[in-house]
């Protein structure tokens, strides 16, 4: 499964000592300078762990690795420098060479709880997730930062898709970190994993409790009302959120979703806007603002709008379907064909932009066209009857009747008790000459749907007019009465 990761480092390293380049610059100066030089200065312990985390921090490794040598060499006693080369070691994926060093560290020094993350570190980059949860809780009682070691048990309860566990380590870190909001979001993660948004929702309204200026409190609480679909206390909970931050991007859009639930397209249109003044624009934005303007019946604006969604994002097929739905309904169909080819060009597996293929084509009376978009929905398993009836229907004015024959059949095959296919079939067979299976076919038609005969006579006048045809019509019509 895909697992949302906010705020984690796959390495398990929270030995966060590292100084700035500017504070650090004169035990990196020296460093670099015995380097260069061949020289050898001394360090204490101190500054190595500081030079080899700025080197880690910064990507350079190669370096890092030297200045844990060295250090090594001049404090070969250090379980802290050892530990820095245990981390290097595992970003290498050295674990067997790794797992050694920090058995020696643990019978050292059993009660370092970075022994144990990283034991962990190893285990859960060998998929034995419980292995690692198994080691972190040790690391747990010796730990003064439950917070952290916490949250890499609810991540290792992640990855083994068990959310009730994960949740409740999650939780227990907002207990010592109430403004850890990267548990807080992993709470609700774990809620929504389990579709339990009821429960979700009365856990964030206790935080607010405590805390009820919390946007992002506010901001959880309105998409889980959004998702039960209570539109009216998801649109109070954004608007909570972006009153106590104005530049909460993330609220805006929210509650301009949700006053689109509620048909308050104008308001949804504004603070779609906001969001585009406080943050550069995306395609979904310009995308939903037409979609509004689209239900307020502004269509200029809609096309607009939705022309600047793919501007920003050309291969957003969304966006030219929208726009080629509203070129259909002005009746441009040369103008709609283009952009229905956009649509196409990006994703040519997508049943629905062959159909519309299919409509323009049919309306410019490009026959061949719309043929092979039928046959391109059929070849993606949208076996819906529209597609069968019309593919027969224009293989028929096409004069091909053979092949709308086999294709009907097909269409019988899972439309059993369709009058559609059966007066086609009937039709067609009769002009075959056929015709104990054009009455077979159209006796099934009459006996599912009477009135439905009109068919025959607007697709195939001269089979309407034949005494064979005429006869078993009046026949039904007369047991009808």
């Amino acid at each position: 499964m895909l697992v949302l990761v906010l705020l984690f480092h796959s390495n398990y390293l929270y030995l966060d000592m590292s100084l700035t380049p500017k504070e650090n610059n004169l035990s990196l100066s020296k460093f670099e300078s015995m380097l260069k030089t061949n020289n050898v200065y001394f360090f204490d312990s101190v500054e190595f762990e500081e030079i080899i985390h700025y080197y880690i921090d910064s990507g350079k490794n190669s370096l890092a690795k030297k200045a844990i040598k060295l250090g090594l060499r001049q404090h070969p006693n250090s379980i802290l420098l050892k530990l820095l080369q245990a981390e290097l070691m595992i970003f290498d994926g050295e674990y067997d060479v790794a797992s050694s060093l920090l058995r020696e560290l643990q019978a050292i020094e059993p009660t370092n709880e970075e022994i144990y993350v990283q034991q962990a570190s190893i285990l859960s980059k060998k998929d034995n997730h419980q292995g690692a949860i198994n080691s972190l809780k040790i690391a747990l009682v010796y730990t003064d930062d439950e917070a952290d070691i916490l949250s890499m048990i609810g991540m290792e309860f992640l990855y083994l898709d068990n959310f009730e566990e994960a949740r409740v380590s999650f939780a227990k870190c907002l207990e010592v970190d109430f403004e850890d909001y990267s548990s807080l979001y992993n709470v609700i993660y774990c809620f929504d994993m389990q579709n339990k948004h009821e429960e979700a929702i009365e856990y964030i309204n206790n935080y607010l409790n405590k805390d009820p200026y919390s946007e992002v409190a506010w901001h959880q609480l309105g998409r889980q009302y959004f998702i039960v679909e209570n539109y009216s206390e998801a649109l109070r909970a954004f608007d909570y959120a972006v009153l106590i931050d104005e530049y909460f991007v993330g609220a805006y859009l929210e509650k301009a979703k949700t006053l689109e639930q509620l048909k308050e397209y104008k308001e949804a249109i504004e603070n779609y806007k906001i969001t585009i003044d406080l943050d550069d624009p995306t395609s979904f934005v310009f995308l939903r603002i037409g979609e509004c303007y689209e239900n307020l019946n502004k269509t200029s604006l809609a096309i607009q709008y939705y022309k600047k969604a793919v501007h920003e994002d050309p291969l957003l097929d969304k966006g030219w379907l929208a726009i080629t739905q509203l070129i259909i309904a002005k009746g441009d169909y040369n103008k709609a064909l283009f952009y229905i080819n956009k649509a196409i060009e990006i994703d040519d597996k997508n049943s629905l932009y062959w159909r519309k293929y299919a409509e323009i084509n049919l309306k410019l009376n490009f026959f061949e066209e719309t043929v092979k978009a039928f046959e391109n929905c059929i070849f993606l398993e949208d076996f819906d009857i529209a597609i069968w009836v019309g593919l027969g229907d224009v293989l028929c004015y096409l004069g091909d009747f053979e092949d709308a024959l086999k294709n009907l059949l097909k269409a019988k095959k899972y439309f059993n008790d369709f009058c559609e296919v059966d007066y086609r079939l009937s039709c067609i067979y009769y002009m075959y000459k056929n015709y104990n299976k054009g009455e077979e076919y159209l006796r099934n038609g009459l006996s599912i749907d009477f009135e439905y005969h009109i068919v025959i006579k607007d697709l195939f006048p001269e089979i309407f007019k034949l005494k064979e045809v005429t006869d078993i019509i009046n026949e039904f019509k007369n047991t009808s009465l």
